[in-house]
């Protein structure tokens, strides 16, 4: 992987990592990806930031990089979006919040770390995050560094952070129900992931 996209990669792939969490299988409408309590993402929404990834990449030199592709990229937006929104009720359910300005500033400091803005939307493209959810991405990282000090303030060792945060996760996760739609695999809790399936049925298209 590429220098200039290897730090954001790394932290895209620790956040959707943070899904260890045993979720429910299978969604009442099939028009939804995934529902947490009342709440729904649709089968819409994924195809979008799949789009979006892929017209992004149309524009950068992606030689070299190791892009996900077909059911892995779908797979890693649905994930992406979960977790997202689970970090948002966890941090609630303990009184963390996050202020615009943290977001900003976490951004300025990924920006700067990968060589500026000419080439941010290259490492976007490598991490395989889509440009339209940079601010959320973003908001997530801080979330997740929030809940981490949480943690470890009522006390987890460095060690086992990852594993206290996971278990706070999910333990929202169970109390507002969590379903996922079964045409984009199984959630497997012990690999943090989905199984590998054709994880669209033909409902979320991806190509190179």
């Amino acid at each position: 992987m590429e220098p200039v996209v290897t730090s954001v990669k790394k932290k895209f792939a620790a956040l959707i990592a943070i899904g260890s969490l045993a979720l429910l299988a299978g969604c009442a409408s099939t028009s939804a990806a995934f529902t947490i309590g009342k709440s729904s993402t649709s089968v819409s929404t994924i195809q979008k930031s799949v789009d979006n990834i892929l017209a992004a990449r149309k524009g950068v030199d992606t030689s070299g990089m190791n892009l996900q592709t077909g059911s892995a990229l779908v797979a890693s937006q649905v994930q992406f979006l979960l977790i997202s929104q689970l970090l948002v009720d966890t941090a609630k359910s303990v009184g963390i919040t996050v202020a615009p300005s943290e977001v900003a500033a976490e951004k300025a400091a990924a920006i700067k770390q990968v060589g500026g803005g000419a080439v941010f939307p290259k490492a976007l493209v490598g991490a395989s995050i889509d440009p339209k959810n940079v601010d959320l991405y973003f908001t997530s990282v801080v979330y997740s560094q929030k809940l981490s000090a949480y943690v470890q303030k009522n006390g987890a060792a460095a060690a086992t952070t990852s594993a206290a945060l996971t278990t706070l996760v999910s333990d929202i996760a169970t109390k507002e129900g969590v379903s996922v739609n079964p045409r984009y695999g199984k959630w497997d809790p012990k690999t943090a992931s989905l199984v590998p399936t054709d994880a669209s049925s033909g409902a979320v298209k991806s190509s190179k």
